[in-house]
């Protein structure tokens, strides 16, 4: 789904960034980026994504998470290359329902976008 609501193939939206062929407009395309990482299981895509000054230096994901969905909160600039995406992601693990609402922080470097960090609510 883009920012405007649409729903977009994988091909079209998140798979060019996953391949390196278009990355993120915006800090909350990253975000819907990192979440269909997330879902996939890239976690090359995640690491990139990450800024350096945060970024760990593995990452496990959960095992046998089954996502079911994101909700953009609120997209917003904080500063001419900074912004922030509010979100909570739902998914199960074990049966077990889990929902993470977080907000992210984001910084622009050389035109890209990284996620920095973020403030779990």
């Amino acid at each position: 789904m883009n920012a405007r609501g649409q729903v977009l193939a994988y091909a079209e939206c998140c798979g060019l960034s996953h391949a390196g062929e278009r990355p993120a407009p915006d800090a909350e395309t990253l975000m819907r980026s990192r979440y269909s990482a997330f879902v996939r299981g890239d976690v090359p895509y995640l690491l990139v994504t990450w800024h350096a000054s945060t970024r760990p230096a593995s990452l496990a994901l959960e095992e046998g998470a089954k996502w079911l969905g994101l909700e953009i909160r609120q997209h917003r600039m904080t500063g001419a290359d900074t912004a922030e995406v509010e979100f909570v992601a739902r998914f199960r693990v074990a049966g077990r329902a889990v929902r993470q609402h977080e907000l992210s922080r984001f910084v622009r470097e050389d035109g890209r976008w990284f996620y920095v960090d973020g403030d779990v609510r």
